[in-house]
């Protein structure tokens, strides 16, 4: 049985598809991606269809990762298929709470920082959108380190399964 992973942020354009390419090579890494499914979506359409933003891909592109995107909308009747939705930051964490047709599915919504113990309680990725490569940057690390522990929750889920 497939796990099915969205990374969500305002256009999907800068964070969730960097989050989506980071926790997508963990997964390889990890040998699991035949049981892990990964993509990424926007809170809104304003981008939709569009790629990636090219700052984004070069940070991505400078640390090896892939950034081969799309840019979507989510769509509230994905719930049902998903077992994760990790929202970038509270504001994401919000409009994905109102688009959940059922608690069972808001449940399923998680800020990506809340797995990186070093985040304390700033659990916002902030959106680089409008500022230079550095916001870019401290985005990509902000996603890797909290990549480990989204991994590592993902692992115990799959094995809960298994048992």
């Amino acid at each position: 049985m497939t796990f099915f992973v969205c990374f969500v942020c305002t256009g999907n354009i800068c964070r969730s598809p960097m989050a989506e390419s980071v926790f997508r090579a963990r997964v390889e890494e990890a040998r699991i991606d035949d049981q892990v499914q990964v993509d990424s979506a926007g809170t809104g359409g304003w981008h939709e269809g569009d790629p990636a933003d090219p700052r984004t891909v070069a940070v991505l592109e400078e640390q090896g990762y892939g950034s081969d995107h799309i840019a979507r909308q989510f769509q509230p009747s994905w719930f049902s298929r998903l077992d994760l939705v990790i929202a970038l930051d509270t504001g994401h964490l919000k409009a994905l709470r109102r688009l959940a047709p059922t608690p069972q599915d808001a449940a399923k919504i998680r800020l990506l920082r809340s797995y990186d113990p070093a985040a304390d309680d700033d659990l916002d990725v902030p959106d680089p959108y409008y500022g230079g490569m550095d916001g870019f940057e401290a985005c990509l690390e902000m996603v890797e380190a909290a990549s480990t522990g989204l991994l590592a929750a993902v692992r115990e889920n799959l094995e809960g399964r298994a048992a």
